[in-house]
Parts: C-alpha cells; sequence; structure tokens
C-alpha cells in the first residue's frame, strides 16, 4: 500500500513528541502491514514521552513508539499463509530470533535477542503498522474491539497472576496502576478467596474496590501489612503480586507474605535496592517469580479465553479514549494517575 499516514513520533532526546505525516510502511518477507484500529497507553510510552532516564539510555529518536493494539490486516507480505486481508488482530510485541536457547526451550519471552515494539521498531501509535505474521493473534469476534487493544498489558497481569496456583487463596496486590488493576480482575475471575490491594492513589484504589477487592488500602493513610496480617488471622496472605516498582511496597509485601508463601513480581524499582534476603526469603521459605512479558504464546491462550469466560471487566479499568491527535493530553491524565487504561483511536 502507497500513501502517507499520521503517526505520533519521538522526534528528538527531549521530552514530548509530535504528531507526523508519514509514509505508509511496507510490510517484507513474512510481515504484514496492519491498519491500527485502537491503541493504548503502556506506562513504558509515559517513560518515551517524557523522557526519563530509561528512555534516555534505551529509546533512538527519531521513532514512532507505542505498542498496544488492535487492528485489521490490509496487507501481506511474501510468504505470509497464516494470515489473510481482513483479519482483526492484536500483536505479541515482543519480536524474538527464534534460535537461541531460550527460545528454542520454550521462553521466547526472555530472548537473548529481542526487539521491543515501539521501543527498537516502529510502534503502533500511527495508522499503520508493519509487524511479523508470526506475532499476530487473530481476535475472537465475540470479544469488544476495544479489549482486543489491551490484550497484551493484559498478559502481563496474567502471566503475573497465573505464574502459579491461585484458586482459593488470599492475595495481595501491591500497586494498582492500570496492569494491577488487571491482576485485581484476573485474580477474582481464577477463584482467589479474597484479593487485598495497596497503593497512594485514591482514585485507582477505587476502581480496585468496584472490581471487587475486599480491601483497598492508602498506603500513606493507614499500614498495609498491620491491615492484611489482621484480615488474614495474623497468618498473612498466600501470594503477593508486586506490580508497583516501589521499594516500600515491595518490603510490604513480603512482611505480609505467610510464610511458604509466593511473590510474583513485576514491578520495576528505578534503582536498586536491598532485600533481606534472610527474613524476607530464605527464613519465610519464599518461592519468588520475576516476571517479564507474557509467555509466548501461553499466556496468550489464557487471556483469549478469560475475555472469552466473560468473567473480566475491561470496561471499568478503561476509562478514558481520544483521537490519536490528542495524545499529549492522554499522556498527560495517564501521568496523574487519575485514570485506568487510556486508548488512542487514529
Amino acid at each position: 500500500m502507497q500513501g502517507q499516514m499520521k503517526a505520533v513520533i519521538k522526534p528528538t532526546a527531549a521530552p514530548g513528541a509530535q504528531l507526523i505525516t508519514a509514509p505508509i510502511p511496507q510490510p517484507g518477507p513474512g510481515q504484514v502491514l496492519v491498519k491500527v484500529r485502537t491503541a493504548s497507553i503502556c506506562g513504558t510510552d509515559l517513560h518515551i514521552y517524557f523522557w526519563d532516564p530509561w528512555a534516555q539510555a534505551r529509546i533512538k529518536p527519531p521513532m514512532i513508539f507505542g505498542h498496544e493494539f488492535a487492528g485489521e490486516v490490509v496487507e501481506l507480505g511474501a510468504g505470509v499463509d497464516s494470515l489473510k486481508v481482513g483479519d482483526f488482530i492484536s500483536a505479541e510485541t515482543h519480536v524474538v530470533c527464534g534460535k537461541c536457547i531460550q527460545c528454542r526451550t520454550g521462553n521466547a519471552h526472555v530472548c537473548q535477542d529481542m526487539h521491543i515494539l515501539g521501543v527498537d521498531i516502529p510502534g503502533v501509535f500511527a495508522e499503520y503498522v508493519v509487524i511479523p505474521a508470526c506475532n499476530a493473534v487473530i481476535n475472537d469476534k465475540s470479544i469488544p474491539p476495544d479489549f482486543c487493544s489491551v490484550q497484551e498489558p493484559l498478559g502481563n497481569a496474567v502471566f503475573t497472576a497465573l505464574s502459579d496456583d491461585i484458586t482459593a487463596k488470599t492475595v495481595a496486590i501491591t500497586g494498582v496502576g492500570p496492569i494491577g488493576l488487571m491482576a485485581v480482575d484476573v485474580a477474582i475471575a481464577a477463584g482467589a478467596a479474597a484479593v487485598f490491594v495497596t497503593d497512594v492513589n485514591d482514585y485507582r484504589l477505587g476502581i480496585a474496590r468496584k472490581l471487587g477487592a475486599e480491601m483497598a488500602i492508602n498506603s500513606k493513610n493507614e499500614d498495609p501489612v498491620a491491615a492484611v496480617k489482621k484480615a488474614t488471622g495474623g497468618v498473612g496472605v498466600d501470594v503477593v503480586l508486586e506490580m508497583s516498582g516501589n521499594p516500600s511496597a515491595i518490603h510490604q509485601g513480603f512482611a505480609m507474605l505467610r510464610s511458604g508463601g509466593r511473590v510474583s513480581m513485576l514491578g520495576i524499582p528505578s534503582n536498586p535496592m536491598e532485600i533481606n534476603i534472610a527474613d524476607e526469603i530464605v527464613f519465610k521459605g519464599a518461592t519468588i517469580y520475576g516476571i517479564t512479558g507474557r509467555r509466548m504464546y501461553e499466556t496468550w491462550y489464557q487471556v483469549g479465553g478469560l475475555l472469552r469466560s466473560g468473567k473480566l471487566h475491561l470496561d471499568t479499568i478503561i476509562t478514558h479514549k481520544f483521537p490519536l491527535e490528542r495524545f499529549a493530553e492522554a499522556m498527560e491524565i495517564m501521568r496523574s494517575g487519575n485514570s485506568g487504561k487510556i486508548l488512542l483511536v487514529p
């Protein structure tokens, strides 16, 4: 397809972004061209937009960013026979080599030669994007289109929550940004006995309560460890899902974990931090999972099954929807914390 498209680009190594007109990209062998119907904003996009130290070290402008989306296949590159024009797809955003030991042993989500859509290669805050055909996931027609665009971050929540058994267990979730809120939804849908959440943002704590959290604790106003210990008869929770990356919340999560419990960690601290390995992990007999991305493609099948079940409430978690041209307004609202998931529509 020839022509021009609108796109949001990080033009230079500085805060902000720019709406531009760019050539529509052309799919090469094994690739497809996708017309973006809906994209959503991730925390990574905020890092890029506001140009924090992580972005400064990783992003090489100019770069079209954004990686969460759903759209329609409009052109096939040579050799593509797994998709057809008109398929409505979402996409795994980790583009992997398929050759390293991780890829060959079922751990492609930690490929040693990975490139990420919208970080290392042109992204989806645009009218069109080119992706590898093997990264496309055809969406079930029963799933609402807006929900299809947030399956990538939902996969983070599913992988974190379901990295081990959660049914009939008490769960604490530290940090309820959009993925933390999705983890609340997933844990309840998967049959958790009770879900307790901590954060410092009352807006998002309110969403967690709507989703069914038994307790939503503002840790600026109340000791979350004492509250969770009291609610669990002094024992602590079976499972902690660490979604904040905040050192204080991480320590609180370990403190409210019962002996023999499990911690799954998705949040990323901005700087190295100390952990009391003896008291927080070893003497508790804790099991720790480090979570990155989604399992390719096991997690995608789990996400699809949960969405088809009707047990998730993404309509409560998606709070705003803007045309692509209003990306700057959307970024500011996302940074304020007074939102759940925000969608952008080209």
